[in-house]
């Protein structure tokens, strides 16, 4: 019960310097209000530019993420060194950390279907390409690897390709013509979106074995492979950089071909025959022959890592952009100091008159920093409410952009901090003026 005693009068002197505070605002709604819009300019622009900047990482982790989880890519930069498509098999059971693998041929077509003709681009693999590719289908089945050992003239369409074929009915079973050749639908791949995947929704997908022959290749150009984890995807990238070393014969403890030998490999330094010095070609640069790192003859590539790196670029710029607006939220603090030290100059008869009926300094303070925190507090709240419509307007016309929950508590934080301490001078010098200096200013 004396606890509450005590407390009441506490109280009342908060409610009363927050209807003093109150008053203090509304005086002069000018200034206030433009005061306030400095604030709001501020969060508004922190809200805004930084929802652009998270709305672009998205975009850009999303884009890397639609390839699929665990994905090493290995690709041949020069014709001189592709791949055997029966090398895939073998890189399966060498590789201990890739589960599965497919063959990729890039190629195109004429594509006839009913009376509409027009250059599609196919896609050859494997039977192991939606696992790989994190893939479903929303029609029909896969083709398998019979298929693909049998070049069977069967294709998977994209999504869009799937849906603008027979106006949004399923076209499964349905035939159309390649380079003038039948081939039968047996599914339609799950859409995945604009610009992801490789813009896979407007591909065919065939068996590479068929896209080999439309291509007229003999080897292929690029090879997708699966870890089952990231440790396991980046273990198979440093195996597969080795083989490959290797093969491109820039490894120094590497087996040595020895002509007029019988073809065998004999370590180099063995055996009755030395080798003949062979000149380094000026792209086989022997301290960093592939990859990771530079265009070079065969480059391997995590995926994962690429998702990494992009994720992290993006944060980095978003936290630029959000430096950069942050200026004006500084702007608005010291525009809240402004209107603090005028009104403390063209109040002093008010003070004086407040101090001499017995107001405490720390009344005063209280009520100075109120409403340095009103004004603030009202700048946030508009700014947000702007920042939320600049990055719908943003959206509806085809930007990228996110609503940003940390950047909405960091706007906020900061503007009633800079308003908190913006205020506390024009409070305090508010506070320590004597009654009687007060009223004779007056």
């Amino acid at each position: 019960m004396f606890k509450s005693l005590r407390i009441y009068p506490t109280l009342t002197r908060l409610w009363f310097a927050a209807r003093m505070a109150t008053h203090g605002i509304l005086a002069h709604p000018l200034r206030s209000a433009l005061t306030i819009l400095g604030v709001t300019i501020g969060v508004t622009s922190v809200v805004s530019l930084m929802g652009i900047g998270e709305g672009a990482r998205q975009a850009v982790v999303a884009q890397f993420e639609s390839l699929g989880s665990n994905v090493i890519a290995i690709k041949a930069n020069d014709p001189s060194v592709e791949f055997d498509p029966d090398d895939v098999s073998d890189l399966v059971e060498r590789v201990e950390g890739m589960d599965m693998a497919t063959p990729v041929v890039h190629t195109k077509a004429v594509m006839r279907w009913r009376r509409a003709r027009g250059t599609v681009d196919i896609v050859g693999v494997n039977s192991k390409f939606p696992n790989i590719r994190d893939h479903e289908l929303i029609s029909g089945h896969f083709f398998t690897e019979l298929h693909t050992s049998q070049r069977s003239p069967v294709v998977v369409l994209g999504y869009n390709m799937g849906k603008g074929l027979m106006g949004g009915r399923n076209p499964v079973g349905q035939v159309i013509s390649l380079n003038g050749r039948t081939f039968r639908i047996v599914g339609v791949l799950a859409p995945k979106g604009p610009g992801k995947a490789e813009d896979i929704d407007d591909k065919i997908v065939i068996p590479y074995t068929t896209a080999l022959k439309i291509a007229e290749k003999k080897t292929i150009a690029e090879i997708w492979g699966k870890a089952e984890t990231p440790l396991k995807a980046d273990l198979a990238v440093v195996q597969l950089g080795r083989i490959f070393k290797r093969k491109l014969g820039l490894d120094q403890s590497a087996p040595t071909t020895i002509p007029g030998n019988g073809d065998e490999d004999v370590p180099a330094g063995e055996g009755p025959v030395e080798a003949a010095p062979v000149e380094e070609s000026p792209r086989e640069n022997r301290e960093n022959p592939i990859i990771p790192g530079g265009e070079d003859l065969i480059t391997i590539t995590n995926l994962n890592q690429l998702v990494q790196e992009a994720d992290q670029a993006n944060r980095v710029m978003t936290l630029l952009l959000g430096g950069i607006a942050a200026v004006s939220l500084l702007v608005g603090g010291l525009g809240i100091m402004n209107i603090m030290l005028v009104a403390v100059t063209e109040r002093t008869q008010e003070i004086g008159v407040r101090r001499a009926l017995g107001a405490k300094q720390t009344d005063l303070l209280i009520q100075f920093l109120l409403e340095a925190l009103y004004v603030s507090g009202i700048g946030a709240i508009a700014g947000t409410a702007g920042g939320i419509w600049g990055l719908n307007a943003f959206a509806r016309h085809g930007f990228q952009t996110a609503i940003s929950f940390d950047a909405i508590k960091i706007a906020v934080v900061v503007a009633l901090t800079s308003g908190l301490l913006f205020g506390i001078y024009p409070a305090v010098s508010a506070s320590s003026v004597p009654p009687i200096e007060a009223l004779r200013r007056q």
